[in-house]
């Protein structure tokens, strides 16, 4: 049945609470599963583990598995261990990620590589990823199996293209939606198209969920990109400014060194290959990604983006979950206003 579909725009802000309600009893039962497979034997594992579990995370992504098998009526219980396995995967990330980028702080907490190490963060992230394939293999499909594996392949992927474009000012905007694309949006991608799997609804169906998941992550990460140059630890959980100090080129970049002077351009590649990283150069950066509207711009193909996820659910479901995932997109694009 056809259901028209919500524009990107609401009279009061938008939030996550209807989802976090919506999806609230089964949450608990995902928490569980998070709680007794991070557990080993060798302390120093629950122990790093549960600092970045802990650490003040939505958890969005298993919350989007969640209130996509709502959204497609599934009765069952399958759901609760996927999610975990979810969590699991994009924690195991975030933990290599910071040893990757030597990043201090994570949701406005020191990150775990600071407290134990980078050598600890590494390996118990590589636990971490096993468990999320032990609740795979236990699951029992092959195609959720498949989806998710592929899922954590590609963000692998996604990570070293990041790396390789690193200082790089000539990297082109293609090059970042694909580093984008990969590193963050394939997982919100798959955590939404294993929905379909599970309450057995046809390809269609689990194309709609993909694209759903995959435009609100890429939205979501534009966004993230955006609100690195006037946002605060507070806001975003790390330092104003983190991603110029280690010369990311993100879209904002692109556009404004696209648009800029020679001068300008000199300036971007001297910051992004280290040599102009002062407070004084990121005042002087967010000077000229404002006048060359280098972050308006990032937000509106946010926004576009962004719509694009609504528009991949138009015809599935109705009523609450269809709501709630519609405002996840809204509140996803607001962080930035």
């Amino acid at each position: 049945m056809a259901a028209t579909v919500t524009p990107l725009h609401r009279d009061k802000p938008a939030s996550l609470d209807p989802m976090m309600a919506l999806v609230a009893p089964d949450m608990h039962r995902v928490n569980e599963v998070i709680l007794a497979r991070m557990q080993s034997d060798v302390a120093l594992i629950p122990e790093l583990a549960g600092h970045l579990i802990a650490g003040g995370g939505k958890r969005m992504r298993p919350m989007l598995t969640l209130a996509c098998a709502r959204l497609l009526d599934y009765g069952g219980s399958r759901q609760h261990q996927l999610a975990a396995a979810v969590e699991f995967i994009h924690t195991a990330t975030l933990l290599h990620d910071d040893v990757v980028d030597g990043s201090g702080l994570r949701r406005g907490k020191r990150t775990a590589n600071i407290i134990w190490g980078n050598p600890a963060s590494v390996l118990v992230g590589d636990f971490l990823f096993s468990r999320a394939f032990e609740l795979m293999v236990e699951d029992g499909s092959l195609r959720v199996l498949r989806i998710l594996s592929n899922a954590s392949a590609v963000i692998a992927e996604g990570e070293v293209n990041q790396l390789t474009a690193q200082r790089r000012i000539e990297t082109t905007e293609q090059k970042y939606l694909d580093i984008i694309g990969a590193k963050t949006a394939a997982l919100f991608a798959a955590a939404c198209r294993i929905a379909a799997v599970i309450a057995e609804r046809d390809e269609a169906v689990e194309l709609a969920l993909d694209a759903y998941g995959r435009n609100l992550g890429i939205a979501f990460q534009l966004i993230d990109d955006a609100i690195d140059y006037n946002s605060s630890a507070t806001t975003m959980g790390k330092d104003t400014g983190d991603d110029f100090r280690d010369g990311k080129v993100t879209l904002p970049v692109i556009l404004a060194n696209a648009r800029g002077s020679t001068s300008d351009q000199r300036f971007w590649r001297d910051a992004m290959e280290g040599r102009r990283v002062s407070d004084e150069d990121l005042a002087y950066a967010t000077a000229l990604l404002e006048s060359t509207n280098a972050i308006a711009d990032t937000l509106g193909r946010a926004r576009h983006y962004g719509q694009r996820a609504i528009d991949a659910l138009a015809g599935i479901g109705d009523g609450k979950a269809r709501a709630a995932l519609v405002e996840a997109v809204e509140f996803a694009v607001a962080r930035a206003y």
